[in-house]
């Protein structure tokens, strides 16, 4: 609360709060930024005692506040409430009101970072319903989904969670821990993920190549993917999921990727422009897959940590 009184009263900036939705945590990669926070030199009064009255000379409806000044005095102060064009719009009166107001909140949440959202999203489901149908508040976050924590949630509460995401615009997801038992569940409990995940990434998974073949052909909108850390995918998984869609691919610190594995990205993947590879056996003679037409198109390799064995 100390951080909604300073948006309210124009004092310091509060620490940012912990925690997020259950199971989920989100990862910031891109910090929104905040609003100026209103000044503590106009106080205002929002109470019952406000009169709501009508401009002739502007479309916004006016609130009458009133302000103390001096010894005892009051002045009447009109703040307008823009109703963004929505016909039959009414200004709260009250706290209550205001703090179920949407117009209100839409702008309020703005004065608050990505891990304060979180937080807020979890007071009522009226501030999570405008939190979630802005995808603006979340743009710039990948929620990672701990697929372990997960399946001990009932059958609805997961397909809840998975809506969320859609929700929110997130078209990014990182499953941690993920296994073949997993696949089923998702791909049945979050169906909108077939246009809607672009991007997707498994680490630290033990997903076998028919999980991973089975994720991939649920997921018919990707064309980023990232393996990292899944030891039980194989070169023959790859032969099998890769799909030409997919356009930037990421391996590392995936025990059976050698150069087979490089000869099915080169091969499966004709409009591949990002391969990143960190692995421990492959030799030179996995760089000669790829033509001289690939090779100029792959124009950003973040990282080529290979073991080369002559």
């Amino acid at each position: 609360m100390e951080r909604v009184t300073n948006v309210f009263c124009g004092g310091g900036g509060g620490g940012g709060g912990g925690g997020g939705v259950a199971y989920m945590s989100i990862q910031n990669t891109n910090a929104n930024q905040i609003p100026e926070k209103p000044s503590r030199s106009i106080p205002m009064s929002i109470s019952n005692s406000i009169n709501v009255v009508n401009s002739k000379s502007s479309s916004n409806t006016s609130t009458a506040v009133r302000t103390k000044i001096g010894r005892g005095k009051i002045r009447m102060r009109n703040i307008s409430f823009a109703s963004c064009g929505t016909p039959g719009y009414i200004p709260p009166i009250s706290w209550e009101q205001l703090m179920l107001d949407e117009l209100f909140l839409s702008r309020f949440f703005l004065y608050f970072n990505v891990s304060e959202r979180k937080i807020l999203a979890q007071v009522c489901t009226r501030w999570r319903d405008v939190l979630y149908a802005r995808p603006r508040f979340w743009a710039g976050l990948v929620p990672v989904v701990r697929c372990r924590e997960i399946r001990g949630m009932a059958s609805g509460s997961r397909t809840k969670l998975y809506a969320s995401l859609v929700r929110r615009g997130f078209h990014s997801l990182v499953l941690l821990g993920a296994a073949d038992e997993d696949i089923p569940e998702l791909t049945h409990g979050f169906p909108m993920a077939q246009r809607h995940i672009h991007s997707l990434s498994l680490r630290c998974c033990s997903v076998t190549d028919r999980g991973l073949e089975t994720l991939l052909d649920h997921l018919q909108a990707l064309f980023e993917l990232e393996l990292a850390g899944c030891n039980e995918v194989t070169e023959a998984g790859l032969w099998a999921c890769l799909t030409p869609r997919i356009v930037s691919l990421s391996l590392s610190d995936c025990i059976n990727v050698a150069d087979e594995a490089v000869g099915a990205v080169a091969q499966l993947l004709p409009s591949l422009y990002e391969f990143s590879l960190q692995a421990y056996h492959v030799t030179d003679a996995a760089l000669g897959y790829f033509s001289a037409k690939q090779s100029s198109s792959l124009t950003f390799l973040p990282y080529f940590c290979c073991k080369v064995q002559e």
